[in-house]
């Protein structure tokens, strides 16, 4: 979408928090482009960057949450205890980046758990193929915050797509808490 694009929705729906996931290289160039343009969480992908915690303080300067995501080959150990202390949030993309509509690649679930088991507090998203058939797997792995294209686009009714994909994240939650 861009800086401009972003810029035209934050004056028009004012409030709005914009998650603005950056599939670029060197996400360090667009930081200030996004904050000014109204970026609420400025979410790039590790293997972009040499320096995630550099690149986490500059977003964090601009007054913007830091969320650093990890591709489907890439391990969770590349998140370094260092980078998920300084992250907001850490996602895990359970499809290759780029492109909507592809497969859920159940091998990224693991990661989820990891990286729960290792930041209890910490908000971990997945994105990519999730839906009604995997957001229960996803959840249960850890997973509260979750991206959702096709599968709500898609559905005949995406109200109903988006209440099964919360209640899901809902009720483990709940169950975590009473633990």
């Amino acid at each position: 979408m861009g800086a401009p694009i972003l810029s035209c929705v934050s004056k028009s729906v004012p409030g709005i928090f914009m998650d603005c996931h950056m599939m670029v290289a060197q996400p360090e160039k667009w930081v200030n482009d996004i904050a000014d343009a109204g970026g609420a969480l400025y979410c790039f992908h590790i293997e972009a960057t040499d320096d995630a915690v550099s690149l986490i303080n500059t977003i964090h300067e601009r007054k913007m949450k830091a969320g650093v995501a990890i591709s489907p080959d890439t391990p969770s150990t590349a998140i370094t205890d260092a980078i998920g202390e300084a992250a907001d949030m850490l996602l895990v993309m359970t499809v290759y980046p780029g492109r909507g509509g592809q497969k859920f690649i159940e091998r990224c679930v693991p990661k989820v758990a990891e990286l729960r088991a290792r930041f209890p507090d910490k908000d971990i998203e997945v994105d990519g193929g999730v839906g009604p058939k995997t957001i229960d797997v996803c959840a249960e792995a850890g997973s509260n915050v979750i991206v959702a294209g096709t599968a709500i686009f898609n559905a005949a009714n995406p109200e109903e797509v988006i209440a099964t994909l919360k209640a899901s994240v809902n009720t483990v939650q709940a169950k975590a808490k009473q633990a």
